[in-house]
């Protein structure tokens, strides 16, 4: 079976769903032939500068406890997959569009997997503001990438279109929100789902193939 992985580099869930499906491949070896990592913006009106986070959360989430309450239940799943939040730094807010460019490019050559892995990281573990053009071809380059060529790309702006054309068409078929599984074109499952409830539903769909 194939799945498109649909995220946004600046929601922490998909850090999480990232790393639980990751958990759910391991555990299937086999099972799944194409992982496809598919854009979705959150913030798409963000300014290229970016957005404070405090400002930006404040806005959406208000002064209620609602918003602690959601960072230390991350904390706490992120433990147990290696990820270290760090949601008190003086963050900025990046618009995603350059990043979902690079993670597209990263499919050719089969490294969308760790140059998400590597921009989410940054953002989420380094407080690193991830619209930095520089950044995003250095974790290019990291992942095993043409760190020059990802540059280039950047500052000529390639594929702008595309990510938001894609992001449009998700939402048109009815993406609200992210992260989003969908195997073979047709099963969609959402939200951060366990590495146990994602096995079981490759299991399902593997089930009523051989049926």
């Amino acid at each position: 079976m194939e799945l498109d992985f649909v995220i946004d580099v600046v929601c922490p869930w998909c850090f999480v769903g990232k790393r639980q499906l990751d958990k759910a491949l391991d555990m299937r070896p086999g099972s799944v032939s194409a992982v496809r990592f598919r854009p979705y913006q959150l913030a798409p009106d963000a300014p290229v500068e970016g957005v404070g986070r405090a400002e930006y959360y404040q806005k959406k989430f208000g002064d209620g406890p609602q918003l602690e309450q959601m960072r230390v239940h991350l904390r706490e799943i992120g433990e147990g997959l290696g990820i270290n939040f760090d949601f008190e730094g003086d963050c900025r807010i990046a618009n995603s569009l350059d990043a979902h460019r690079v993670i597209r490019w990263a499919l050719s050559p089969g490294k969308q997997a760790e140059v998400s892995d590597g921009i989410m990281k940054a953002y989420f573990e380094d407080c690193a503001f991830i619209g930095d053009h520089t950044l995003l071809a250095e974790i290019a380059g990291n992942a095993g990438m043409d760190a020059g060529l990802v540059s280039e790309l950047l500052a000529s702006g390639q594929d702008a279109d595309l990510i938001k054309a894609e992001v449009a068409q998700a939402q048109q078929v009815g993406v609200r929100g992210v992260p989003m599984y969908i195997f073979d074109g047709k099963y969609a499952v959402s939200g951060a789902q366990g590495e146990d409830a994602l096995a079981g539903v490759m299991d399902q769909i593997q089930a009523q193939a051989l049926a």
